[in-house]
C-alpha cells in the first residue's frame, strides 16, 4: 500500500458547497448490508457490528435491543447516499477495538470531503460503562468521541476535508471501544469520501500545527460536529 500525505483543510468547505463527485465508498448508508466494507478486531463477548433496520424495534441482530432507531436525519450530510432504512450497529461491551473498513484510492491533487452520521440509543445510553468511537482517513483522525459526552436520540454529523498530495491507497476506518458489561453503543449512517472540485473555495487559513500518523505526512485541521436534534 502506498503513502499518502494529506492535507486537511477546515471543513467550512461542505457549506461553501463545491462541485462535488459521487461517493467513493461502497455502500456508504449500509443499505446492502456489509458489503464492500472489512470488519476487524475484536467484540470480546459475541456481539459483532451488525447492520440493523430502523423504525423496526426489533431485537438484535437485526434491532438495537427493542429501540425504534429513525432514519437518519442529520444536518449537514452532503448526501452522497440516501439515508435509507438501514444502519451500522455497534453494541459489544467489550471491543478492543472493533474495527470496520474499507481501502480508498487517492489521486495528487485532488481535494476529497468525507464524513458519517452517528446516532446513540436511549437503551445503550442508560448503560453505566462508556464506549467510544473514531473515525481516520489514511491514518488521520477526524472524529473522536465517548458515548457519555455525546447526545442522545439524536442524529450527528462529523465531517473532515483534504488535499492528497501522492496518489495511492489508504483506508477509511471506524474503531470501536467498549468497557465493560453493559456498555453504551452507537449506529452509523451514510458514510461518505468524495474528490471535491475546489478544496480552497470557502476554505478558513490551514492550521499551523503538524502531525505525524501513521507515515503519512500531514497538516492539520480544525473539524466541526454538525447536529440535529429530534423534536
Amino acid at each position: 500500500m502506498n503513502k499518502i500525505a494529506l492535507a486537511l483543510l477546515a471543513t467550512t468547505l461542505l457549506a461553501a458547497a463545491p462541485a462535488q463527485a459521487g461517493n467513493l465508498l461502497t455502500n456508504g448508508s449500509f443499505e446492502s448490508g456489509l458489503s464492500g466494507w472489512t470488519l476487524g478486531g475484536s467484540s470480546g463477548d459475541g456481539y459483532p457490528p451488525v447492520v440493523i433496520t430502523n423504525l423496526s424495534g426489533g431485537g438484535y441482530p437485526t434491532g438495537a435491543f427493542g429501540e425504534v432507531v429513525p432514519n437518519d436525519n442529520a444536518v449537514g450530510n452532503p448526501g452522497f447516499d440516501a439515508a435509507g432504512t438501514h444502519g451500522l450497529y455497534f453494541v459489544a461491551d467489550l471491543a478492543h477495538p472493533q474495527t470496520l473498513s474499507q481501502v480508498v484510492s487517492f489521486v495528487a491533487g485532488t481535494s476529497y470531503t468525507f464524513g458519517f452520521d452517528v446516532y446513540l440509543p436511549a437503551n445503550g445510553a442508560h448503560n453505566v460503562n462508556d464506549a467510544t468511537l473514531s473515525a481516520t482517513v489514511a491514518g488521520l483522525t477526524f472524529a473522536s468521541f465517548s458515548a457519555s459526552a455525546s447526545p442522545v436520540t439524536s442524529w450527528n454529523h462529523f465531517s473532515g476535508a483534504g488535499t492528497a498530495l501522492v496518489s495511492g491507497a489508504g483506508a477509511f476506518t471506524f474503531s470501536f471501544n467498549s468497557f465493560g458489561y453493559p456498555a453504551k453503543d452507537f449506529v452509523i449512517d451514510r458514510a461518505y469520501f468524495a474528490s471535491t472540485k475546489d478544496a480552497t473555495h470557502g476554505v478558513p487559513e490551514r492550521a499551523t500545527w503538524a502531525m505525524m500518523v501513521s507515515g503519512f505526512g500531514l497538516m492539520g485541521a480544525s473539524l466541526r460536529r454538525r447536529r440535529a436534534l429530534l423534536a
